[in-house]
């Protein structure tokens, strides 16, 4: 048993229950009601753009229950109207601002062409201008300067690919000559017309071969020198070269020296009664490991570091680093 006043009003708990179902229905309905005249809108909205009227072509739903709320038809045409020019404004105003953006861009290429070809200009100028000037040394070294003889007499001792790479450091030595601010006059002797040496320059001068500020000839150095003036460097010789002689004629044999036979050079100088030199390496450098054969074009970078300054360590500066350990400190 209960105490009445205990007891639940099961008919206020009836009411409760129905007024908030009612309230939940109401709701729904009104949700449901508001979508479905949202898509009556957009149909309106289609149809009348199908008609050819000023619609816009994106409208958001804050703008289509503003449509619906206007109070008569021509106040909802006077409203898509507005937003129909609105939008004809925003897409006027992009495309103004992509086409400023594109002359922007053609302006700053055109600024970059004009400048890459002044640049290539003046690039092209100042090497055609430094061409001449280097080439009027090299014409005033084979009248005043003092001479370098390329020996072309090894091909005997040599491959086919030897000779190739020798041609190729005798290319870089000339350039290298060119360049400089006091070149020798180079001769190339015992160079005969038909021989490998002269193919492979050729091969790598192409038509250039033939406008080359050098001397050439198939006759031996000692022909066209006096023999009193002529020094052969060769790393075999028993005399080292203590100073440059700006008087001497130095000779450097072509050839590839790992290829060669030790002392051909050696022969060669004393066959024809030369005096020979080899570079003071031991003298200034800690020597390591390896032979002490040099490249071509390093033979030329140390001449003419010698005759340019007559300082050995600059000279000797360009040995490969691999070859010795560092300077003597006191040599």
């Amino acid at each position: 048993t209960c105490n009445p006043s205990e007891k639940l009003d099961l008919d206020e708990w009836k009411k409760v229950m129905k007024s908030g179902l009612h309230e939940e229905v109401s709701e729904t309905v009104s949700e449901r009601k508001e979508v479905s005249t949202l898509d009556a809108a957009r149909e309106i909205l289609e149809m009348w753009r199908l008609a050819g009227r000023s619609v816009p072509e994106q409208i958001s739903e804050e703008q289509l229950k503003t449509f619906m709320e206007c109070p008569s038809k021509s106040a909802k045409k006077k409203y898509l109207k507005y937003l129909h020019l609105k939008e004809l404004y925003k897409k006027n105003d992009k495309r103004k601002m992509d086409e400023k953006r594109e002359r922007r861009l053609e302006t700053q290429e055109q600024v970059s062409k004009t400048d890459e070809t002044k640049r290539n200009s003046f690039v092209f100028v100042w090497a055609n201008f430094m061409d001449r000037a280097y080439s009027w040394r090299v014409a005033q070294s084979m009248i005043f300067g003092q001479p370098l003889v390329f020996d072309m007499s090894y091909e005997k001792d040599m491959s086919v690919r030897e000779v190739a790479n020798t041609v190729r450091q005798i290319v870089l030595s000339e350039s290298f000559n060119r360049r400089s601010a006091d070149p020798f006059h180079i001769h190339f002797c015992n160079l005969k017309d038909d021989s490998l040496y002269l193919k492979e320059f050729v091969k790598n001068y192409r038509e250039a071969w033939g406008k080359l500020l050098i001397t050439v000839t198939d006759q031996c150095y000692t022909e066209v020198f006096p023999k009193d003036k002529l020094i052969y460097l060769t790393a075999d010789s028993p005399k080292v070269m203590k100073t440059f002689d700006h008087d001497k004629i130095y000779i450097v044999g072509s050839m590839v020296d790992r290829s060669i036979k030790t002392g051909v050079s050696l022969a060669q100088a004393k066959r024809l009664g030369l005096e020979t030199a080899a570079l003071p390496l031991e003298k200034y450098l800690l020597w390591s490991s390896g032979a002490k054969n040099l490249t071509l074009d390093q033979m030329m970078h140390i001449l003419l570091t010698l005759k340019d300054t007559g300082d050995w360590k600059k000279a000797l500066e360009f040995v490969p680093k691999r070859k010795y350990c560092g300077f003597v400190s006191k040599p």
